[in-house]
């Protein structure tokens, strides 16, 4: 009896769906996603479920739009009522389930959900973890923030104060290397979760990579003319509290695009790392291999910065999927699929029984031969007067932003790069109409109450930022950090 292929989800953070060379970014150098495309399939409208890390990780995990995960913003706890996970349904099919790097759950950030066993990378305020350990391991404890300087360097791009060897998307290509190289002996399938902190800001590639790109050398962000009648409130709030809203420094975004770029070449390159351990161990063309990220990042596109909207460089995603006889050919798909798609084509890899999962997706599969039908992929984020809600189809892009009572409407055929919104214009009615259906129908089934007022919208008071620009900045100091330099910070308490 052949064994079920093994699974290996490559996972990033904040990549937007346009950073992949083979797919007409002629800049960024990825010769190890090109690979992927190349023997591959390419899923090129594919679009995060909710556009911010949390509940876009919730929903590929459970397979359910965030209607049916209750999981809408970071804050937000997963599930707590015992539904099973992808992990759990691969488990109980006999898998051997691990997760390498960032997971995010919440609200217990060190619970398995499923997976039989983790190797810890969190970004942020933690204070310890299994990577943390390691750089203590290594000599490195001193470091405060090994992921980068958060908080006012937030979005200016920065070195790595780590070299390679020791950074942290490194030890999460080292760690899934091992675990490849330790199960090549083993009869049992197995499931790794290959997640990477980065892109996400800041932007800190290691020494020599940050200078893979030159600033100079990089384009410039997409701003049409009417760039800020394209915003929604949240697109405001973040360019506050990125510390991003005092002006635009053209100069600063090439800078931070060659930054950006250079963070998804390193783990481009540990993506090939085990690509070639799979195939040094005679398991490359019996495992699939799945890339894909959460949410992208505006990058100064719009004069945005961040996530949480439903422009495409927020909200869509790259989506590569290889295994011989299934995904291979090099083919291009450029149907809407979203995260909540990759559970069922995972069980249906496996041959899993997918029974004790209710998922909202479609094996990718089904949606790459044309055998499965759907028209529409949605997403959302927040709720009631902070929500934006989305639907997206071949031909339309409809959103509505619950806290500017502002529709939207975009060509995905005549406008691709959005820079128009068509939601007002009279000749497009009957789209608007028919998209605005399609979404509150999805919603209302889902018991979104607070999104619906009888057959409309409900509305909620308009929200505005603070005048003063510096109130709703961040700090992002690490958990329990405080300021001592020995010999100094003494003599200016005593001063005081």
């Amino acid at each position: 009896m052949k064994r079920a292929p093994n699974i290996v989800l490559f996972f990033t953070d904040q990549q937007r769906f346009d950073t992949i060379h083979a797919l007409n970014n002629p800049v960024i150098r990825t010769p190890n996603l090109d690979r992927l495309c190349r023997e591959g399939a390419a899923f090129t409208s594919a679009y995060s479920p909710c556009p911010v890390c949390v509940p876009a990780r919730c929903c590929m995990k459970y397979g359910r739009y965030p209607v049916h995960t209750g999981c809408y913003d970071n804050g937000d706890p997963m599930p707590i009522d015992g539904r099973p996970s992808l992990m759990d349904a691969l488990s109980a099919a006999g898998y051997r389930t691990h997760g390498i790097g960032k997971c995010h759950f919440t609200p217990d950030p060190d619970a398995l959900r499923g997976f039989q066993s983790r190797e810890m990378q969190e970004e942020g305020r933690r204070v310890t973890d299994d990577y943390i350990r390691y750089l203590r391991d290594a000599g490195y404890g001193e470091l405060i923030e090994p992921h980068g300087v958060r908080g006012e360097m937030y979005y200016v791009p920065q070195v790595s104060l780590l070299p390679p060897r020791l950074h942290p998307t490194q030890w999460v290509g080292d760690r899934s290397v091992a675990f490849v190289e330790g199960q090549a002996q083993g009869d049992r399938p197995w499931f790794l979760f290959s997640s990477f902190i980065h892109p996400h800001p800041p932007f800190a590639p290691p020494s020599p990579w940050h200078k893979l790109y030159r600033a100079p050398l990089m384009p410039l962000p997409k701003a049409p003319p009417d760039a800020e009648a394209l915003h929604t409130h949240v697109n405001r709030v973040q360019n506050r509290y990125k510390y991003r809203d005092q002006g635009i420094d053209l100069n600063l975004l090439r800078g931070m695009k060659a930054h950006y770029y250079a963070c998804i070449s390193f783990i481009d390159f540990q993506v090939g790392r085990v690509l070639d351990a799979l195939a040094a161990t005679g398991r490359l063309d019996d495992t699939l291999v799945l890339f894909t990220s959460d949410h992208g990042e505006h990058l100064g596109d719009y004069r945005c910065f961040g996530k949480r909207s439903m422009h495409d460089t927020c909200a869509r995603v790259p989506m590569l999927a290889r295994l011989p006889g299934r995904f291979d050919g090099g083919r291009v798909c450029d149907t809407p699929v979203s995260l909540v798609d990759v559970a069922p084509t995972l069980l249906a890899t496996a041959s899993a029984d997918g029974a004790c999962m209710q998922t909202d997706g479609v094996d990718l599969k089904e949606i790459l031969e044309g055998s499965a039908t759907r028209d529409t992929v949605f997403a959302q984020y927040q709720r009631a007067g902070h929500a934006i809600y989305t639907a997206v189809t071949p031909a339309w892009k409809y959103a509505y932003s619950a806290a500017d009572d502002l529709e939207f409407l975009f060509d995905r055929v005549a406008d691709p790069a959005e820079t128009r919104n068509r939601a007002g214009n009279v000749f497009l009615k009957d789209a608007v109409a028919q998209m605005r259906a399609t979404l509150q129908e999805f919603l209302r089934a889902g018991g979104e109450a607070p999104a619906l007022d009888g057959d409309g919208w409900r509305r909620y008071p308009r929200q505005a930022l603070p005048a003063d620009p510096d109130q709703g900045l961040i700090v992002q100091d690490p958990a329990g950090f405080k300021l001592e330099l020995a010999g100094y910070t003494e003599m200016l308490s005593a001063e005081c």
